[in-house]
Order: C-alpha cells, then sequence, then structure tokens
C-alpha cells in the first residue's frame, strides 16, 4: 500500500467517525440519505492546507478573507430540512470552500444541479478548484450578491443561505419555486435558522435553532 493510500484510508476513518458522531449527536440526527452524502464528500480537500488535520471536527473552520466553512452538524441540518430529492435545482448562497455545494449534490445526484453564489472571487476560485478536483461537474459557483439570487435559472426547488440576512431577501422568495423550500438564518448577532416554505398564498416560517453565520452582504443583506 502507498503512502497515499494510507493517507487516504486515514482521512475516509476519521470521515466514518465525524459521520457516526452527528448520528449519535442530540443537536443532529441525519437521516440516511444526509449521512451517506457526507460519507461520500472528502471534506479534507475543501479546507487549507493550514487546518486540514481538523477537517473532521464537528466546527467551523476558516478558510480565508474572515469566512468559515461551516461545522458538519449544520451542513446536516440544513440539508435535512430542505428535504433534497434527485432531480432538484438548488440555489446556494455563499459557496464558501464548495463543501455544503458538494453534500447537496451528493444528495440531488447527477441530474440535479447547484447553482452557488458567492461575493469574494478568492472563495469563488477556491470553491471551483476543490470542487473540480473532488469531481464535482453538476455546481456551478458564480461571482455576484447573493442576496439577489440568480436569476436566469430560476426557479429553484430549494435554496440554501450558508450567512445571514437581516431578513429574507425578497429576489430570493422570487426565485423559489411554489412549494419550494428555503433554509436561512437571520439576525446580526442573535441569529436563528428560519424554514421557509412557499406556499401559493404566502410563505411559511418555522424557527429551528440558535446559530452562528458570517453576514450576508449585499444589496439585502449588512453592508
Amino acid at each position: 500500500m502507498t503512502s497515499a493510500d494510507k493517507e487516504e484510508r486515514v482521512r475516509e476513518d476519521e470521515r466514518r467517525r465525524m459521520v457516526k458522531r452527528l448520528q449519535l449527536s442530540r443537536v443532529c440526527y441525519p437521516g440516511e440519505d444526509v449521512s451517506e452524502a457526507m460519507m461520500r464528500v472528502k471534506r479534507h480537500l475543501f479546507v487549507p492546507p493550514s487546518v486540514m488535520e481538523q477537517a473532521y471536527g464537528d466546527y467551523p473552520l476558516p478558510i480565508g478573507e474572515g469566512q468559515t466553512i461551516s461545522a458538519p452538524h449544520m451542513v446536516a441540518m440544513m440539508c435535512g430540512y430542505l428535504e433534497l430529492k434527485k432531480g432538484e435545482k438548488v440555489l446556494e448562497i455563499g459557496a464558501g470552500s464548495g463543501y455544503h455545494a458538494a453534500v447537496i449534490a451528493e444528495l440531488i445526484g447527477e441530474t440535479g444541479h447547484v447553482y452557488s453564489v458567492e461575493r469574494i472571487q478568492w472563495l469563488v476560485d477556491f470553491s471551483r478548484e476543490n470542487l473540480k478536483r473532488a469531481g464535482y461537474k453538476h455546481v456551478t459557483v458564480m461571482q455576484g450578491d447573493g442576496t439577489l439570487g440568480l436569476p436566469e435559472h430560476a426557479p429553484y426547488d430549494k435554496i440554501s443561505v450558508t450567512c445571514a440576512a437581516p431578513a429574507i431577501p425578497p429576489p430570493l422568495l422570487e426565485q423559489l419555486k411554489v412549494g419550494g423550500k428555503m433554509v436561512i438564518p437571520i439576525g446580526r448577532y442573535l441569529q436563528e435558522l428560519y424554514l421557509v416554505k412557499k406556499k401559493e398564498k404566502g410563505i411559511e416560517q418555522e424557527k429551528k435553532c440558535d446559530v452562528a453565520f458570517v453576514p450576508l452582504v449585499g444589496q439585502y443583506g449588512f453592508r
């Protein structure tokens, strides 16, 4: 066995332990589909070399530009709340390192597509390279103001917002399909994660838990 093979086996064991911890957690109870998706995504490919040894810890990690990769339990919770299905079209706001998009991509399969909007060009490049190296071809990362969404590919079955907004940006609601779902953290200092469901006659909002995310910056975000 080569040193590279040994390294890969170590990372796989770390990933398996991470998923097992999530399954046993009182905070996060990922379903089988989410657990399997997170087992398939090589999280160590989505973090800077300086923190690679911590890639499978259940806490946020710095990825540069003052941004972070979310803790695995938060990724699992958000994906679980969205109830992602094969073939769906998903909009992600805040690509970061590309990890969250990769988990979504696993859940929607190759017949689905993830469109991710990131405002920081360096992170656009970083996430694209990470996703390419990890083999994800059905994820498109674009630079832009995430509060405006991505109208050229709307409507979306699901929307995942990975940064905290002062309120739900109107363009994101407009771009969500009727019957679609969105997860979004709301608040500047005291933040809560909301599950939003778009109905024919309006929206339903459900508070899920207290969270801590970097701010959503843009026209309908914090400035």
